[in-house]
């Protein structure tokens, strides 16, 4: 007859398992015997090594007693169903990982792959991170609130950025942004954005942009983000209601 430390060196495994076993139910506790101590025979040791392996093998512990009782037939089925748990637990593990993967790059965070895209050619264009992470953050409130609208969306602006003058205006913003306003390079980016206003208007352009924006509480709420994050938002649209324009994410004309 063993003690409890012989059995478990048996099976290959701790003190600490078996008594677990015990708790759980899945190991008979004997009775004492007449010096007060436990014992343990050939069947102990032969149940715990099933027990073991079957929770080695990535059985749950609440099918290994359905297991060890089982006829051979119930136990071939469920062992396949166990097996299509586990595939199916490994296939939503790699899935989780894929997307921890893509939490390593934060413009991946909540925005679809055009809108990362497009970061991706802003960098590409000299604009600087702290940019990038305000473009990044908007693109994500329009994201939410629209997302089939972004595909269009996502069309125009890279339409844009293929004009040098849009890619000029992102870094004199990037250039005021980090060393400070300055009337000259104010006065130049508002004049672009005018001039680049004016003839999307009149190809229809800014109309059917702004037609896709047509929540008034997003655009206000995006808008009050951009002029929370620097300065700049706020100046630059002054000079552009001297130039005859209106708003920030969704700009028209002014009236009068």
């Amino acid at each position: 007859m063993l003690t409890i430390s012989q059995l478990a060196a048996h099976a290959g495994v701790t003190v600490r398992a078996v008594r677990h076993y015990h708790q759980v139910g899945l190991l008979p506790e004997p009775a004492r015997d007449g010096s007060g101590y436990r014992t343990y025979g050939a069947t102990d040791v032969v149940r715990l090594i099933r027990i073991r392996t079957l929770a080695e093998a990535g059985v749950p512990l609440a099918r290994v007693e359905e297991l060890l009782d089982a006829s051979t037939r119930d136990f071939s089925e469920a062992v396949a169903q166990i097996d299509a748990d586990l595939r199916a637990r490994i296939r939503e593990l790699q899935e989780h990982r894929r997307r921890i993967a893509r939490l390593a790059d934060g413009d991946s965070l909540a925005l679809p792959p055009q809108v990362v895209a497009y970061l991706e050619r802003l960098r590409a264009a000299g604009t600087s991170e702290a940019m990038i992470e305000g473009e990044r953050d908007g693109w994500i409130l329009l994201a939410a609130r629209w997302p089939e609208k972004i595909p269009a969306l996502m069309e125009q602006k890279n339409a844009q950025l293929d004009d040098p003058r849009t890619v000029r205006l992102y870094r004199l913003i990037t250039e005021l942004a980090e060393d400070g306003l300055d009337d000259a390079r104010l006065t130049e980016a508002a004049d672009l954005m005018a001039e680049i206003a004016d003839e999307a208007a009149e190809r229809g352009e800014l109309e059917q942009q702004n037609a896709e924006l047509s929540d008034d509480a997003v655009v206000g709420l995006i808008d009050s983000y951009a002029f929370d994050a620097h300065p700049i938002v706020e100046r630059l649209q002054e000079l552009m209601a001297e130039r005859g324009w209106t708003g920030w994410t969704r700009i028209e004309r002014s009236e009068g």
